[in-house]
């Protein structure tokens, strides 16, 4: 569907078209204009307020970690309750709230009832998270992949957002696509999207799992990273999957020469599909509790989406370079894809050379997890006109992408140089224990590249609300006068 379409009630300054793609395969997703627009809108509104959330924790966050400045704070307890909220809001709720947004829109217009339900009830569980630690704080648990705060306010709010998203992911295999053998790009983004519904079910089924054979002589964090760490890894493919999904989407929007052809790239997005359901086969062989069962997802979440990565990574970064001209209303789709497959990159490239545990691991996973917020901070800019809403245009929406990237890139360039000292994760203040001026400098250079990307992250919100505020201003002018 043409990036120029109109809808019905709604009034929005057109996109620029795509210039003519030279020979080569064009992934583009067709919009719908029906009934799921609304519901799209929903979980486009979720991952703005989780956005907004995230960001004022990860102020908190960087702050209790700069030098000289934490000082101010109760650094401890401040620190890891800020910690848990920000790393929440802005990874699980964000991402769920995407997938919501491109599954909404993907296949057929059944069971919309089921994904307002869905919206609803996942909404519900992110506001119990949100005020937990104003109401109910409890003790901060930092388990990888969820970190949790230990008080019966926050842990509902979990369990009723894990409700909202097996209701969204029911939803969007009900009303997947039908493809039949003859795929063309459309038909391999569709897939991928599939695919991603499919991981998360995976990803659902294991945090069931491990809760039914944890053994109850388990507390603290030890419970939680054992309850989390299988379906945690099976999500990692989910979120990776939706970022080679809008890689290949965004680099066709600008009308690049993608050279990988849609079969090959559905056997990529097979291959990372076929990795998750190492997942069930590590929960079957080797206790939960066990060095083997962790071990094996670990490998397998290694060797599953890596293969993928590269190649359609390589295709759309080169497809976008080797265009002459761009029209100056797609150039923030580029921002935000040359931004997102550097960061993913340079996430990628730190995690080869992790030894021990410092500040070296979050700046692996801040890196790839950057990749794919700013991969879907593109398919937002890209969706936003077939929402009805104006296509985000001028230097501020172009900049943003650049402005998060470049910000996270010193962060992690920070934490790198921090970590080869020996600098440990999750600590701040006096427990940072820096002792040399290299030290101190590194996490400087931290907390000053975290800073800028949060601007750049709240900015993305400015330049999303202001293409909302100019539509409705567009539509209010057209309004007859009485």
């Amino acid at each position: 569907m043409s990036a120029n379409t109109t809808f019905p009630g709604r009034t929005a300054k057109p996109a620029a078209s795509p210039p003519a793609a030279r020979p080569g395969a064009s992934y583009q997703l067709s919009l719908p204009h029906d009934g799921r627009l609304p519901l799209a809108r929903g979980w486009l509104w979720l991952g703005l307020a989780a956005l907004i959330g995230s960001g004022l924790f990860s102020v908190l966050l960087v702050v209790s970690r700069t030098p000289y400045v934490n000082q101010w704070l109760p650094a401890a307890n401040f620190f890891h309750i800020s910690l848990v909220l920000h790393v929440d809001l802005s990874v699980l709720v964000w991402f769920v709230a995407m997938a919501g947004l491109l599954w909404s829109l993907h296949g057929h217009p059944r069971a919309q009832g089921l994904g307002w339900l869905a919206l609803w009830v996942t909404g519900g569980g992110t506001l119990a998270m949100a005020l937990s630690p104003f109401v109910d704080p409890g003790e901060p648990i930092m388990a990888n992949y969820i970190p949790v705060l230990e008080s019966p306010l926050f842990l509902a709010g979990l369990v009723v957002f894990a409700l909202g998203t097996a209701l969204l992911v029911l939803r969007g295999l009900l009303a997947a696509p039908r493809l039949g053998l003859g795929y063309d790009g459309r038909g391999a983004l569709h897939f991928g999207l599939s695919a991603a519904a499919i991981a998360t079910a995976v990803a659902l089924l294991c945090f069931a799992w491990s809760w039914l054979v944890l053994p109850i002589s388990l507390h603290g964090k030890a419970y939680y990273e054992i309850l989390f760490w299988g379906g945690g890894h099976a999500l990692q493919f989910t979120w990776t999957l939706l970022m080679l999904v809008a890689w290949l989407w965004l680099a066709s929007a600008c009308g690049a020469r993608i050279v990988l052809s849609p079969r090959v790239t559905l056997l990529l997005f097979l291959l990372a599909l076929a990795g998750v359901f190492s997942t069930p086969y590590a929960y079957l062989a080797h206790d939960v509790a066990s060095v083997e069962h962790r071990n094996l997802l670990t490998w397998a979440m290694r060797l599953g989406g890596g293969p993928a990565i590269v190649p359609v990574g390589l295709a759309a970064v080169l497809g976008v370079l080797s265009l002459r001209r761009l029209d100056t209303a797609l150039r923030p789709l580029r921002a935000a894809l040359l931004s997102s497959v550097l960061l993913f990159a340079a996430g990628g490239m730190i995690g080869v050379f992790i030894q021990g545990s410092n500040v070296r691991i979050p700046a692996h996973y801040h890196g790839c997890i950057v990749g794919v917020t700013l991969a879907l901070m593109g398919a937002v800019y890209r969706i936003l006109p077939a929402l009805g809403y104006q296509a985000p245009q001028g230097r501020l929406a172009t900049w943003q992408p650049w402005l998060y990237g470049m910000g996270q890139l010193m962060h992690i360039v920070g934490l790198v140089w921090s970590g080869g000292y020996g600098v440990q994760r999750k600590v701040a203040g006096a427990e940072q224990v820096l002792r040399s001026t290299a030290e101190i400098a590194g996490m400087g250079l931290m907390g000053l590249g975290g800073l800028i990307a949060i601007i750049g992250g709240l900015l993305f919100v400015v330049v999303v609300l202001r293409a909302m505020r100019q539509a409705a201003s567009l539509e209010r002018m057209k309004e007859p006068r009485s």
